[in-house]
């Protein structure tokens, strides 16, 4: 152990940066313990001598003065220890920085990872080829990625994860064709060829044949249309009647059945209260709206009809700003069934300071030597905005958040708070990872926040706070 008395006040281990480092951060406590000596002691005495007759107070009894000094050391040992934990720490932290520098592999200057190929029926997003940076990729409607949604460049100039291809999805694959109907996979959507008595896009409609016999009490030509003594309307129409072996056989068009009043009158079937929760499920995702012969499915505000034309589709308003009223000041979020315009601000903490680095990022400037407030506060605080439909099953991961490269021995992952914090949790993936797991399903709508701090620990001295605020906007439906 080494002391501040020595004729040199640094081991000789110490690097040239570290001791300016340390003179510029310590130097008033070193030349406090410094300068006081056995001199001092003695003038310090004097002093307080002089102070108690100033005072009209006798000078202090040899006792107090020893008294005096003794606090005196007392505090001086204590500057004394605070400043050898502090040359520790210090000491500490530059080893750690010297031993990631010297594990770092040597590379020529302005050296990159090699350009990733765009997959077909994709996009990339991310051009930045240096070491730490990332790539990002996305498939067009209709195809699913296969292998790395996200990749990283690498130290070694090499990228992490595997190289995605964006592969057609098989629409066909959750069998949407009803009652024994073929299902044909289409770019982008499917075909059905329907069995026979059925009829629709998912072949969801009954086409039944109905036949009335009887008595052959008027002459009706074969093949004709059937004169009936009840007015026809849209939602009714006259039957097509044949004579079989002195028979009528009446029969209607899809979508339409033979009246029980008058059989040369076929009257329209209402699809959707017959087939409203059927075996084969509800004929529309949203709502049914009943047609002369048929049927049509509808979808609420900020929604399309898919081609099946029984499912429904979320606009992304953000896509053109024609469809969204967001400031340049304002970031759009696409929501299901509608949008969110949101102002990004970085925290006002006390003795800190902040700068916006990205729309979504605020990142700490650097703080004072001996601002204790500043060094605790977070050193980045991010914001990521996410939609989710109502009543989402649980329990469900939402969120990642990881490390990417550690410097401390520690890393700690918790929830500090938000609206509806009763609805998550915080679990590990892994040394480096912490996840936000949504825990019970949430009725919509609604807006719920999460607040998930990463801390880095170094011999359980605080190295690095890093928080991510977390919003959630609930769907009113389920889709």
């Amino acid at each position: 152990m080494w002391s501040l008395t020595q004729t040199e006040p640094f081991p000789e281990e110490f690097t040239t940066l570290q001791r300016h480092l340390i003179t510029k951060s310590m130097h008033p406590v070193y030349d406090l313990m410094k300068t006081m000596n056995r001199r001092y002691a003695v003038l310090l005495s004097v002093i307080i001598c002089q102070v108690h007759t100033m005072l009209a107070q006798d000078c202090p009894s040899k006792q107090d003065l020893q008294n005096s000094i003794q606090q005196a050391h007392k505090l001086l040992s204590a500057q004394e220890a605070s400043y050898l934990q502090s040359l520790r720490t210090l000491r500490k932290k530059l080893n750690l920085l010297h031993d990631s520098v010297a594990r770092r592999p040597t590379k020529a200057q302005n050296s990159t990872c090699p350009d990733l190929d765009t997959p077909v029926n994709g996009k990339k997003l991310g051009k930045i080829l240096f070491p730490g940076h990332e790539v990002h990729f996305l498939c067009d409607e209709g195809f699913e990625l296969v292998g790395s949604e996200t990749r990283q460049c690498k130290d070694s100039l090499s990228w992490s994860g595997q190289q995605p291809v964006c592969r057609d999805i098989d629409q066909c694959l959750s069998s949407p064709c009803a009652n024994g109907g073929t299902c044909t996979d289409e770019v982008n959507g499917f075909s059905c060829v329907c069995a026979k008595g059925w009829a629709g896009p998912t072949c969801q409609s009954p086409t039944p044949t109905f036949f009335v016999t009887s008595a052959n009490t008027s002459p009706v030509s074969a093949g004709a249309a059937a004169v009936s003594s009840y007015p026809l309307t849209r939602a009714s129409s006259a039957s097509r009647c044949s004579q079989v072996q002195g028979m009528t056989h009446c029969t209607c068009e899809p979508g339409f059945t033979i009246s029980s009043r008058d059989s040369s009158v076929c009257t329209d079937i209402d699809e959707c209260k017959l087939f409203h929760d059927g075996p084969a499920g509800r004929l529309c995702l949203h709502a049914c709206v009943n047609t002369a012969g048929g049927y049509r499915c509808s979808c609420p505000a900020g929604y399309s009809v898919t081609p099946d034309g029984r499912n429904c589709k979320d606009n992304d308003e953000c896509s053109s700003s024609k469809q969204n009223n967001c400031t340049r000041e304002q970031l759009c979020i696409n929501t299901y069934g509608g949008f969110q315009c949101v102002r990004v601000q970085c925290p006002q903490i006390r003795n800190a300071t902040y700068v916006k680095t990205s729309p979504v990022r605020c990142e700490r400037n650097p703080c004072p030597v001996d601002s204790r407030t500043c060094s605790q506060a977070p050193n980045s605080v991010s914001f990521h905005y996410m939609s989710v439909v109502s009543k989402l099953s649980a329990p469900r991961v939402l969120f990642r958040m990881s490390a990417v490269r550690m410097i401390g021995d520690t890393l700690r992952f918790g929830l500090l708070g938000g609206r509806g914090r009763r609805h998550f949790s915080v679990q590990r993936s892994d040394r480096q990872t912490g996840e936000l797991l949504l825990t019970s399903p949430v009725q919509g709508p609604a807006t719920l926040d999460a607040e998930l701090e990463m801390t880095e620990l170094e011999r359980r001295e605080l190295l690095g706070r890093y928080i991510t605020k977390i919003t959630i906007f609930v769907s009113p439906y389920e889709f």
